[in-house]
């Protein structure tokens, strides 16, 4: 009995001892993972730690991947985007050719045929003449030698300088003179040498569809009436056939080139009227920007700055703005009051004022500024 009770004993006191090693052995490997996350993590902090990080920089990194597709993308769709609107605007001009001009020159009065030749043709002109320049024309690149340059400071990407007013376009991957963005339907980056050519473009295509949908606004009613009088017609067409009582004539139908011509005019105005919305909405959104003077990425730059020094009491004055009336005079390149007509109203290829390396006062600038540079 007692030899029993002292194997018992044995026994038991075993399992307390496994289970004691057991516990320890389990607190140590969970001390030594901790010690391992804690020690890992410091690792980590030490190679990433950096004083000026915020979240601004780290929602910037998260959306590197997204900036790399967009790049990447716009810089192969480029072509696409361009052969779309000249298929497109080819489409239109057919359509009024093929549809719409023999119905002008057959019910229009004289008057009104030749201002629609006149101002049709002369606004044709004007788009086809800026949308070739803004594509075809360089926006302007720095040169790579610094001692050509004043005042510069060192692009971070591409290592090269940097002139006042430059940035570094990551899908054309090269510093823009002047830049204003890059713009995927010129397939080309909108900079010194070729903001106006794009800006006047936008005008010029957007007062072409706002003229092709006031002109087309009777003929795209009719045309849409005819439209929904062709598929009332087809739907009793079709219900005539399978009803095999009734004996009288079915209803007429329309051509084909009936129904090519209203439907071709639906979709010229509807076309013109949602480009003349979109495209008109972002001519107004640079006309303002040229009006103060600065681009689309100095907009931001320039918001930002004009808040720190709000902070601080202080006014914060565009150095690149002259005025809205010298600003524009300074973009269109109007030197004196013929240039209106010469350079403005119709087709010209001349150079705009200065080198897009260094911004002197232009000659046409009024109120005398002292030029600075922001680098």
């Amino acid at each position: 009995m007692r030899s029993r009770q002292r194997m018992f004993a044995a026994v038991m006191r075993l399992l307390l001892k496994c289970l004691r090693l057991g516990r320890r052995r389990r607190f140590r490997l969970l001390r030594q993972v901790e010690q391992l996350w804690h020690y890992g993590h410091l690792c980590l902090r030490s190679l990433l730690y950096n004083s000026f990080t915020n979240g601004d920089v780290v929602l910037d990194s998260l959306f590197e991947p997204v900036y790399w597709l967009v790049d990447h993308v716009t810089r192969w769709f480029g072509v696409v985007f361009v052969a779309l609107v000249i298929g497109l605007t080819s489409s239109i001009v057919a359509i009024v050719y093929i549809c719409l001009l023999p119905l002008i020159l057959q019910t229009y009065t004289p008057a009104w045929i030749c201002w629609h030749l006149a101002y049709g043709h002369w606004n044709l002109i004007m788009i086809v003449f800026h949308y070739y320049m803004a594509i075809t024309t360089s926006p302007g690149h720095p040169p790579q030698a610094k001692n050509d340059l004043t005042g510069v400071s060192i692009c971070r990407k591409c290592i090269a300088p940097k002139p006042a007013r430059t940035h570094h376009c990551s899908i054309c991957n090269r510093c823009v003179l002047k830049m204003d963005h890059h713009c995927p339907w010129l397939n080309n980056c909108v900079g010194h040498y070729n903001h106006r050519y794009f800006f006047s473009f936008c005008l010029f295509m957007t007062m072409g569809c706002i003229y092709c949908s006031i002109s087309g606004w009777d003929m795209f009613r009719d045309a849409y009436a005819a439209i929904e009088r062709m598929k009332l017609l087809e739907k009793e067409r079709l219900q005539v056939a399978a009803n095999q009582t009734y004996y009288q004539t079915p209803p007429p139908t329309f051509t084909f080139r009936q129904r090519a011509f209203h439907k071709s005019v639906v979709y010229l105005w509807v076309l013109c009227s949602s480009v003349a919305l979109a495209l008109g909405a972002l001519t107004l959104w640079h006309a303002a920007l040229i009006t103060r003077g600065e681009t689309s990425i100095e907009r931001h730059i320039n918001r930002k700055e004009r808040q720190r020094l709000q902070k601080k009491g202080k006014v914060f004055r565009n150095p690149y703005s002259y005025g809205s009336w010298d600003n524009w005079k300074v973009f269109l390149g109007v030197d004196v009051p013929r240039h209106w007509l010469t350079r403005v109203l119709l087709p010209s290829p001349h150079l705009p004022h200065g080198t897009g390396l260094s911004w002197d006062l232009p000659p046409c600038v009024t109120e005398q500024r002292t030029p600075l540079l922001a680098i």
